[in-house]
């Protein structure tokens, strides 16, 4: 007996416009970039800038953080293809890396107007902290010297919010030491879950030359370090609750480097907490950062 099947209608595949806005949005590393931008506008705001300054500051940081995530991105596209990160819209091929360069350009394009008109020395501060966050991506990465471009970053992220201020005050030495510090804790937790699969391609930076259990033990002492500098710094507000922060930051950061059984990600939970911490005494020394 002959079955007699009708022919199956022929699909166009179209790729859809809003999955690849999504696609892009995905790329630029949103979470890290608005965490940052929303830190500094708040940063600002706590610091007395007025209200159209702290939005040309949100606008600044933002594009700067745009740029740095959509190179990452793009630049480590091949690499990431390599190891199977499907979670990268670039290396999963959900968005051609031609779009994502293009949208990295354009961010850094933007970035640089908006830092100057805040004020030229401001504007060069940030700018230079941007130009650091490009040559991590694009060769310092993979050398002994990738917690230096974090470093600058986040220092010149406060120093950006201060030199704008009325009169252009000079940022104090705790404040940019502090974000340093951050910038380097900062380094190490976002490099720990990927230390494996990053060695598998090459690349050798601080956190890969300690290896997972030494970035492990490694991460909470900048973040302690930050917070012993803005708790007992002069000049600032917190007075008694500094110590306080200080103390309850050191415990957490002892405890969460011991092994914890079923919970891998303990030091990394116990850094976050600390860098919280660190964000709070940030914002209530707001108002005397220079």
């Amino acid at each position: 007996m002959e079955t007699c099947e009708r022919p199956r209608p022929h699909r166009v595949v179209r790729r859809r416009p809003d999955r690849a806005v999504s696609a892009l949005a995905a790329a630029c590393h949103p979470g890290p970039a608005v965490a940052v931008t929303v830190l500094t506008l708040a940063l600002a705001a706590v610091a007395g800038q007025s209200g159209p300054r702290c939005v040309l500051v949100g606008a600044a940081v933002l594009a700067g953080q745009l740029s740095v995530g959509w190179c990452n991105d793009a630049f480590d596209a091949h690499r990431d293809a390599a190891v199977g990160r499907h979670d990268k819209p670039v290396a999963s091929g959900a968005v051609a890396r031609t779009v994502v360069w293009g949208g990295a350009f354009t961010a850094l394009a933007l970035c640089v107007p908006l830092s100057l008109a805040y004020g030229a020395l401001a504007g060069t501060v940030h700018l230079t902290g941007v130009a650091a966050a490009w040559a991590y991506n694009l060769r310092l990465k993979a050398t002994a010297l990738s917690w230096l471009p974090y470093a600058v970053g986040f220092a010149s992220l406060p120093a950006f919010v201060v030199l704008g201020l009325p009169g252009a005050p000079w940022p104090a030495w705790w404040l940019v030491t502090a974000g340093a510090l951050l910038g380097v804790g900062a380094h190490l937790a976002d490099a720990l879950p990927d230390i494996t699969a990053d060695l598998a391609t090459g690349v050798r930076g601080l956190p890969h030359r300690l290896g997972t259990r030494g970035t492990r033990l490694a991460l909470p002492v900048p973040l302690v370090a930050a917070t012993a500098v803005l708790a007992l710094a002069p000049g600032g507000t917190p007075d008694a609750a500094g110590p306080a922060v200080l103390a309850a930051a050191a415990a957490v950061a002892v405890a969460g480097v011991r092994p914890v059984r079923r919970w891998e990600r303990a030091p990394f939970a116990a850094a976050v907490l600390v860098a919280g911490a660190d964000v709070a005494l940030l914002l209530i020394r707001g108002a005397g950062l220079s």
